[in-house]
């Protein structure tokens, strides 16, 4: 009898994946359904042989081209929402640093009181770079959007959560960051990172600010708030410099060549501040259009192979 359902997304990392799954296996047999969602690998494919010697239970989804790894988690919470729509459901990376020993943890904090019981980092297995960029990050993110993201892909939901959430276009853009603006009841517990299994993170710096903008985009209103308010705080305080400059230059106080390049500064700044809020209104405009109706998942879906245990067969 399965007791939950783990979604773990998979691109071109076949090792550690099989060392995670094989631990899960161990863990917790026949308790658990898992969806392997193999995002578009072409050098190292996710095999349904290993699974089964593993003694696996679940399903692998092939996507027919490589997504992301926001939207390979989104394709998999679609795809239990439709065939285990009665089950919680888990969200781990597939590489290790999502210990499988943490979900009896996750397990004990749901409760009627809690939709989705999120893992909080303790401690990280990473460089001192990434530490300091991922703190700037949640304080940037904390002042443009007004609320705080510390916490990652590592979450337990309840049936409600996955239906509700399935249905939710944001998903496919910062699966987080659409937690935060589902308005689920979310439970925090404070479980350590584990180091990788194998191999080494395919996130670079470029992939880590994309990843943070599109957590910004799930409340590109509220972002719009803020900056709008920034601008117009701006903008009234360079028409109050040109004012004043405009003042002292009628009594006779400015000195040759002060005014023209004070008031210039001071329009130049006006400019800047109405193209930036004109810019954040047009996105706000296009990303609302774009988040209203979530994507079929099955388009992205090449295969779904089924995996049994060896002794089932």
């Amino acid at each position: 009898m399965m007791d939950f359902i783990v979604v773990t997304p998979v691109y071109e990392d076949s090792l550690a994946a099989k060392q995670l799954l094989r631990e899960l296996t161990g863990e917790f047999g026949e308790k658990i359904y898992t969806v392997v969602v193999d995002d578009g690998s072409v050098r190292e494919p996710v095999d349904g042989s290993w699974l089964t010697e593993i003694g696996m239970q679940g399903s692998i989804l092939t996507l027919a081209r490589n997504v992301g790894h926001q939207k390979a988690i989104a394709i998999g919470i679609c795809y239990a929402a439709e065939h285990f729509p009665n089950l919680p459901l888990i969200t781990m990376d597939s590489d290790g640093e999502d210990v499988p020993a943490s979900i009896q943890t996750l397990l004990a904090a749901m409760d009627n009181d809690a939709d989705v019981v999120v893992a909080q980092r303790k401690n990280r297995v990473e460089t001192r770079q990434f530490k300091f960029l991922y703190a700037v990050y949640k304080k940037l993110f904390k002042l443009l959007s007004g609320r705080t993201i510390n916490f990652g892909n590592f979450a337990l939901y309840s049936p409600l959560a996955v239906a509700r959430l399935s249905k939710m276009a944001e998903l496919w853009i910062h699966v987080a960051a659409t937690v935060l603006s589902s308005k689920l009841r979310v439970r925090h517990v404070p479980i350590d990172r584990g180091p990788r299994y194998a191999g080494k993170s395919k996130m670079n710096l470029v992939s880590l600010v994309l990843h943070g903008f599109r957590g910004l985009m799930v409340f590109a209103e509220d972002v719009l708030v803020r900056v709008g308010i920034c601008c117009g705080v701006v903008a009234g305080l360079a028409a109050l410099g040109i004012a004043t400059a405009v003042f002292l230059k009628l009594i006779g106080l400015s000195t040759p060549g002060w005014f023209s390049i004070f008031v210039g500064t001071l329009l130049l700044i006006m400019f800047q501040t109405g193209i930036l809020a004109l810019t954040m209104l047009l996105l706000t405009g296009v990303m609302k259009g774009v988040l209203n109706v979530p994507p079929d998942y099955r388009y992205f879906v090449k295969a779904v192979t089924p995996i049994k245990p060896r002794f089932w067969l």
